[in-house]
């Protein structure tokens, strides 16, 4: 029976991580339980509010609160988003930050404002391109067991130097403003283990009409192939072991989903690594992506093992709950013996002192 992966006590940097990642950080600041979106001239107030990490942070943390080595390759700018994201990042998550780097003066951490409506929500950023690129960030990959990328039509060349040297690729791809949704982007999956775009993003690239239609032609380009269906779960299809899988959404009311969609893709990596059946990879996928839109933001909404944990010991005392137990059974041997409490959630107000 494989198991999972159980916390590390390694010090990052020490050994090769199991998850290397790039991307740019925002500073994210949420607001929840507004009535109606805001229109020129009025003043909304809103019942809720939390702030950290953004971006490619939603990644990071949700796979390093599952016990991945996790190493990120990003810009921080010199200013207090910057310094507070990084002491959140490296601090109290313990994420390897070495393939990091602080932008010169004159350029500021990426700001992005979410107003969270319904099972959805609008986002406000303002930014800059960063100073650097991805492949200036990480130049000779690390060996890691995974990396978790956003493809595009552009080449990376970090990337084909960590497939060539054993990495398993798993990728996402965001929507196409311009809507022509380029071959070019699914040319790039042939470095790829595995692809997990939503249901829109796959039938747009695909040029089919159905979600399922989608992941057939998806899993003839790349071993793995996850097809996310938002409210409706997810499918998806391991062409190495001849699985198919689908799993519903947790039935649980939206405070904010505001990066779930991260923590839905580190999370099956997580399980992918630790070995599990496709059908247990893609629920747990959906659960953790389930119980992270209860809370605030996206990056330190991630349940984690403690989070897991504390929604098992409810479900599993809930007279009313056996299909959810029946369901998520598989969970008994997989949390480990010690998840830890749940992990610190968004703040209101960061509390964080700045050098002097």
């Amino acid at each position: 029976m494989s198991e999972p992966l159980p916390a590390s006590d390694v010090t990052p940097g020490d050994e090769a991580p199991d998850l290397l990642l790039t991307g740019l950080l925002f500073y994210d600041l949420v607001f929840t339980g507004l009535g109606q979106p805001p229109v020129p001239g009025e003043e909304i107030w809103t019942r809720g509010m939390g702030s950290g990490p953004g971006g490619i942070a939603n990644l990071a943390v949700a796979a390093a609160r599952f016990g991945l080595r996790t190493s990120l390759a990003t810009v921080f700018g010199d200013d207090f988003y910057g310094r507070y994201c990084r002491e959140v990042l490296a601090g109290q998550e313990g994420i390897d930050l070495s393939l990091s780097r602080t932008a010169p003066a004159g350029w500021h951490t990426p700001v992005t404002v979410s107003l969270a409506l319904g099972d959805d929500r609008a986002l406000v950023t303002n930014g800059h391109e960063p100073p650097y690129s991805q492949d200036e960030l990480i130049r000779d990959p690390p060996a890691a067991r995974s990396a978790l990328v956003h493809i595009g039509a552009e080449p990376q060349q970090w990337l084909a130097k960590a497939a060539a040297s054993g990495t398993k690729i798993f990728a996402d791809v965001g929507w196409d403003p311009s809507q022509q949704w380029s071959s070019d982007v699914l040319d790039r999956l042939s470095l790829c283990h595995a692809f997990l775009p939503n249901e829109g993003e796959a039938m747009a690239y695909t040029r089919t009409d159905t979600p399922t239609a989608a992941l057939h032609a998806l899993s003839d380009l790349v071993p793995v192939a996850v097809v996310t269906r938002g409210r409706d779960g997810a499918i998806a299809v391991d062409q190495s072991t001849g699985e198919f899988a689908e799993a519903g959404a947790l039935d649980v009311d939206v405070l904010d989903a505001t990066g779930a969609g991260d923590v839905f893709g580190a999370s099956f990596v997580a399980a992918s690594l630790a070995g599990w059946p496709l059908a247990e990879r893609l629920r747990f996928a959906a659960l953790a992506a389930g119980l992270s839109v209860r809370l605030h933001g996206g990056a330190l909404a991630a349940p984690g093992w403690g989070g897991v944990a504390e929604w098992w010991r409810g479900v599993a005392a809930d007279p009313g709950a056996e299909a959810l137990r029946r369901e998520f059974g598989f969970l008994t041997d997989r949390i480990p013996t010690d998840p830890g409490p749940p992990p610190p959630r968004a703040p209101v107000t960061p509390l964080y002192d700045l050098p002097s």
